[in-house]
């Protein structure tokens, strides 16, 4: 039977808690949301533990778990709940409001756990049972034919949405501060939210372009250095936007409900169901964390996470050379045809053959969009990583497939580095 609070949550409308979780007095702040959430935890007779997971390198995640007497530790885990408080600083880059609308989105399609509450700091959602991947899962070839049979599902079932944002005349954030002129003297900047939303004019916003763009109006520009780097990043995003967003792909208008970070931690690998005992049986994977996931070329999404095969170290000699990535995205076309109900009148190896092409030339951008991001982060967070450095390596990524794709390192007789080394490697 649903609680009162998922009852209102299905009525169209997630429940709100006025409370904050507070990273200082972590223990004590969760305890007051899942009581509120869930008052008769506190009454029950079992006992409330915490449990913290440390994959992600964002937010933080616990997991609220409920061990009443008598109860399996299936039944306990059945009633547990996730709670998933923002990382200090993130709302500059992730638009909260649209997340929550991904969840929600998500759910209709049971490619996500219920939501249960947001508050002001984060959300509350069921949890999912199953192991977390390490980037050596990602590895193994049957977690990886269940990533690429899940993201097609993604990509070929879930709608892109356009942004229910109001209308441009209202007043969003911005500033000076961002290095854009502000045409009112109140830090309230219509004009800066128009120049996101038509980043890739004719494009449905918000999109993987309005982000980057979003994220490079964010950058710090307190010093020559930072203003030149801004404006050299904002220069090469006009170059991508005017060679990438109109490529034709999969999708409405060549855009699909994408992930967009794809990374290990986000992978879960589900359990058996019970009675199942087919040991042949394929796996079978949920993600989660959806606070990035937007409309973007399934391209884009696949190269985002081929390049996660090598985790948070960028080990490159790690990646999935030639013939994994053309046997992961054959995995993915069959599924994704399948999905849209298309498989009996598609031609198998040209839509691989394609789909691997497009992949190879969106490989570099994932490196951009990800220093972007980490340099906004080695300004904000208060997590113990090298974002500064993470930046430069995701960024060198990217410059190193410039280099490669225009002829320029070839022209310098400079070495091939690893990375695109390893992205030419046949088997």
């Amino acid at each position: 039977m649903a609680t009162a609070s998922e009852a209102k949550s299905e009525a169209g409308k997630v429940r709100f808690i006025p409370l904050s979780f507070n990273q200082t007095d972590s223990n004590t702040s969760a305890l007051r949301l899942i009581y509120t959430l869930r008052p008769e935890w506190e009454h029950n007779g079992g006992k409330v533990e915490l449990v913290r997971f440390t994959d992600g390198i964002t937010n933080t995640l616990l997991k609220l778990v409920n061990k009443r007497p008598g109860l399996s530790e299936e039944e306990i885990d059945s009633e547990a709940v996730l709670l998933r408080a923002y990382g200090q600083g993130t709302s500059l880059i992730i638009d909260r409001e649209r997340e929550t609308q991904n969840h929600e989105l998500l759910m209709q399609h049971n490619l996500a756990p219920q939501l249960l509450a947001r508050f002001h700091n984060g959300m509350l959602y069921r949890f999912i049972r199953g192991s977390v991947t390490q980037p050596a899962d990602l590895r193994k070839e049957d977690i990886w034919r269940a990533v690429a049979r899940r993201l097609a599902e993604w990509h070929a079932v879930v709608p892109c949405l356009p942004s229910s944002r109001e209308p441009l005349a209202t007043e969003v954030t911005g500033s000076e501060q961002l290095g854009i002129p502000a045409p009112t003297p109140s830090r309230k900047d219509p004009a800066l939210q128009q120049a996101i939303d038509n980043v890739a004019p004719g494009k449905l916003a918000p999109n993987v372009w309005t982000v980057m763009q979003k994220w490079i109006y964010a950058l710090p520009v307190t010093s020559e250095a930072e203003k030149t780097r801004q404006a050299n990043l904002q220069k090469e995003l006009r170059r991508l936007v005017g060679e990438f967003s109109n490529r034709p792909g999969l999708g409405k208008d060549s855009l699909v409900f994408a992930h967009c970070d794809l990374l290990s931690g986000n992978v879960i690998i589900q359990p058996r169901p019970a009675g199942v005992t087919e040991p042949n049986k394929p796996a079978t994977v949920s993600f989660i964390d959806y606070e990035y996931a937007t409309p973007s070329p399934a391209a884009f999404d696949i190269s985002n996470h081929f390049a996660e095969w090598g985790g948070f170290e960028c080990e490159h000699g790690l990646l999935p050379t030639k013939s994994q990535r053309r046997d992961f995205i054959r995995e993915y076309v069959r599924s994704y045809f399948a999905h849209l109900g298309d498989d009996k009148d598609v031609d198998e190896e040209a839509e691989v053959n394609r789909l691997f092409e497009e992949v190879d030339t969106f490989r570099g951008i994932p490196g951009f969009y990800w220093g972007i991001w980490a340099l906004i982060q080695a300004t904000i967070s208060q997590i113990d990583f090298d974002y500064a450095s993470y930046a430069e390596i995701r960024l060198g990524e990217y410059w190193a497939w410039r280099a490669e794709t225009d002829g320029s390192r070839a022209a310098a007789e400079k070495e091939k580095p690893p990375r695109e080394r390893r992205w030419a490697q046949e088997a």
